[in-house]
């Protein structure tokens, strides 16, 4: 009589159990905090679990036999806590830019290159003093060549230093003049960061000098930066460039190829 009963419990003995060690390991991989507040999380994943067992009814040799065939097989394939983790950290991820809503893709107005109208947005969040953005520069250019329905979000985030914010505001300055795309490229090959190769930046993209540096200092650029800062802890990242294509979220100088592949499968989705 109670042979069907305990078949019927195994599978729900091995859910609990499975998921109770795959919470337990996404919190240790995905949190940033101290070991002890990671064993906490891991403790009341494991309580949650306990609970959940003690509800079923199921009994101590139940359990222990149905522990022996997770454990076994976890050992055998332990490839499947890196893959559980990972669509964990994909799906909070989503949670995240879903979350920042709109105002993600909603650009700082002028900046913004390739088609203005375009169906695909790329958001690329960088900063003036990174070798990587500086890097990424050619392969957005391909791509935006190559991409007619490619529209570019720039999010200026200057985080690396000082300059950097200056470098930003002019750079915000330049879009309310519609030419943050020439005053970007143009930074991106000034040398390093300082006021001179701001200026020269500015000059070069053919900017009214006066009235960007009034702009620079308005409380509408400081507004927008801040905003892009309180982006990147939102969505959860914390390096540039980071390129947001549709639920995708990717960091680093990826080379034209990856790109064009995230707008592929953006555009396939739809």
């Amino acid at each position: 009589m109670n042979e069907p009963t305990t078949s019927n419990r195994i599978p729900l003995i091995l859910a609990i159990l499975a998921a109770a060690i795959v919470l337990g390991a996404g919190f240790y991989f995905t949190t940033n905090r101290t070991e002890v507040q990671r064993g906490d999380k891991a403790a009341y994943a494991t309580a949650d679990a306990e609970r959940a067992i003690s509800a079923a009814g199921i009994s101590d040799t139940e359990r222990a036999a149905t522990e022996a065939i997770v454990r076994a097989y976890i050992l055998e394939h332990p490839e499947i806590i890196t893959e559980a983790v990972e669509i964990l950290q994909k799906r909070e991820m989503t949670k995240r830019m879903d979350a920042a809503g709109t105002a993600l893709t909603k650009p700082f107005p002028g900046a913004v290159g390739g088609n203005p109208d375009g169906a695909i947005t790329v958001v690329e969040f960088t900063d003036y003093n990174c070798g990587f953005c500086r890097s990424s520069v050619a392969d957005l250019n391909r791509l935006m060549g190559s991409e007619k329905d490619v529209r570019i979000v720039y999010r200026e985030l200057p985080i690396l230093a000082a300059s950097s914010r200056d470098a930003a505001r002019w750079a915000l300055a330049a879009a309310k003049q519609g030419k943050h795309k020439a005053f970007h490229d143009a930074m991106f090959t000034a040398g390093p960061v300082n006021e001179q190769s701001i200026t020269s930046a500015a000059q070069r993209a053919g900017l009214n000098m006066d009235q960007a540096a009034k702009d620079a200092t308005s409380p509408e650029v400081q507004a927008e930066i801040e905003r892009n800062l309180a982006m990147m802890q939102q969505i959860g990242f914390n390096g540039t460039p980071t390129f947001i294509i549709g639920d995708q979220m990717l960091e680093g100088a990826l080379g034209y190829d990856a790109l064009k592949a995230a707008v592929d499968k953006a555009r396939k989705k739809g």
